[in-house]
């Protein structure tokens, strides 16, 4: 065992390597760009590992679902604007069954927006990006050591569902150093049970709706509903064994703030004063989980690095209103956390000073 300093994004593709991917395509944007490069030198050295840096982020998407077609792990990594030219191919994805990854490292959009900030608009893009229904599993981690601990989860959870899995993470998260022993972590990783394309069978790759037989099936609503139940019980039933969250801090507060990836490390000095509910799947929900948890406490605290996103879904959830805390244009410090807090009336006095002359950034 073997502890030393490994950045986010490096553990991420680490990460990957152990899941047992053997294909990366992507394209350079910020602040994702370490993955990239480093896939790049991995590649070099391992033959058996291939890297194509594509023209854009529509090509690398196009290019890992071609290659888990062919029968390779694969994935890319992204940014907010990157991810959103990748849409089309993740709805395909869903479509055709493709197990694959698609690492979203957030800056804060919309747009070109602040390539540097770090940011966590993408969590509605990540469930509902693309067009139609279809179910989406997402993760998103809080540590260096969780980078590549739910890299290796991501691609099991696209193995299992047959579906494109989505990687969160952001600009402080990626590009944070931590000391981690990464040999210590073990996961089990799920192997390639799907047969490629041309190993001798008959599989259906077309993006239309179609019959068993190849058939369209563009104007047979029953049979595109049929096959949509299909795919959503499959994937929500995977979802159920990927069932990952946080809960913790001080439980016997009478507030629970819900916050996730690197917030609730910006936080970290509140801890005294509130419970945290930290969901890491973030979609699908964590209803059961969240509803029986939050029923406990009188006030509900959504801090989130966008405005409201994820705090809206959890007033669905919950039929209930809760008080938002959102940390934009990169703002994501612990001084803006206490500012929002105390707008409202919810940062207890003796909270004023708590964690006073530590850093304004995760620790």
């Amino acid at each position: 065992m073997t502890k030393r300093l490994v950045q986010g994004n490096e553990a991420v593709l680490l990460g990957a390597v152990r899941a047992g991917a053997s294909y990366f395509c992507g394209y350079p944007i910020s602040p994702s760009s370490e993955i990239l490069a480093q896939a790049s030198v991995y590649a070099a050295a391992h033959p058996e590992f291939r890297f194509l840096q594509a023209e854009d982020e529509i090509a690398s998407a196009n290019a890992i679902m071609g290659a888990s077609l062919a029968g390779a792990k694969s994935f890319t990594a992204t940014s907010g604007p990157g991810f959103a030219l990748m849409q089309e191919a993740v709805g395909y994805g869903h479509k055709v069954g493709i197990p694959t990854v698609i690492v979203d490292v957030m800056r804060v959009g919309p747009g070109t927006g602040m390539p540097t900030m770090p940011g966590q608009g993408d969590l509605l893009q990540s469930r509902y990006g693309s067009t139609g229904d279809y179910t989406s599993l997402v993760f998103y981690p809080s540590t260096v050591a969780e980078c590549f601990e739910y890299a290796v989860q991501a691609f099991n959870a696209a193995e299992e569902s047959r579906s494109p899995v989505i990687l969160l993470s952001d600009a402080f998260l990626g590009h944070l150093n931590e000391v981690a022993d990464l040999d210590a972590i073990q996961v089990p990783v799920v192997q390639r049970t799907l047969e490629p394309l041309a190993s001798g069978g008959t599989r259906l790759f077309s993006g239309v709706a179609t019959y068993a037989d190849g058939e369209p099936a563009t104007a047979d609503g029953d049979e595109f509903i049929r096959q949509y139940h299909e795919a959503k019980t499959n994937r929500t039933a995977v979802a159920e064994k990927y069932a990952f969250y946080e809960y913790g801090w001080n439980k016997e507060s009478d507030t629970l703030v819900v916050a996730f990836g690197i917030t609730p490390r910006i936080a970290r000095p509140l801890a005294e004063h509130f419970a945290l509910f930290r969901p890491i799947r973030i979609w699908p929900v964590l209803e059961k989980e969240l509803t029986e948890i939050a029923g406990r406490y009188k006030e509900i605290i959504v801090i989130e690095g966008s405005d409201g996103q994820y705090a809206s879904v959890v007033e669905r959830v919950l039929f209930r209103r809760v008080h938002r805390v959102p940390l934009l244009g990169g703002r994501m410090s612990l001084e803006a956390i206490r500012e929002g807090l105390e707008a409202q009336g919810l940062l207890p006095a003796q909270a004023s000073q708590s964690g006073a002359g530590s850093p304004a950034h995760a620790r």
